[in-house]
């Protein structure tokens, strides 16, 4: 028969402190793990999960001396026609593309700084 997972707990609240730091201690071999880590990590990557950005805003700043190579990637990036990516490397400083991802806004960073343009990510 299988233990429940009430019958379980019930077995550790009946144990006393010394019973119950030899179980965990003998779960931590026979798993490979370690409860110390695991309760100090769960906290703190919480706390630094709320902190980082998920979501990144690309920026143009400058279009730089290669325009056209420029509106070429920002067509690219966003999928606009030639007018209006046109319009927003002439506007610029403009958003070209809200709530991406941190690889995506770091790629798309990457390509208009090779095509000449100047950008930020918010």
């Amino acid at each position: 028969m299988a233990l429940t997972k009430e019958d379980i707990i019930n077995a550790v609240a009946d144990m006393s402190v010394m019973e119950v730091a030899e179980l965990v201690e003998a779960m931590e071999e026979k798993f490979g793990v370690s409860a110390a880590a695991a309760v100090v990590a769960g906290p703190a990557a919480a706390g630094e999960a709320a902190e980082e950005q998920t979501e990144f805003d690309l920026v143009l700043t400058g279009a730089g001396e290669k325009k056209v190579n420029v509106i070429k990637v920002v067509r690219e990036i966003t999928g606009l026609g030639l007018k209006e990516a046109k319009g927003a490397v002439d506007g610029a400083p403009a958003t070209i593309k809200e709530a991406m991802s941190k690889d995506d806004a770091e790629a798309a960073k990457k390509k208009l700084e090779e095509a000449g343009a100047s950008v930020e990510l918010k």
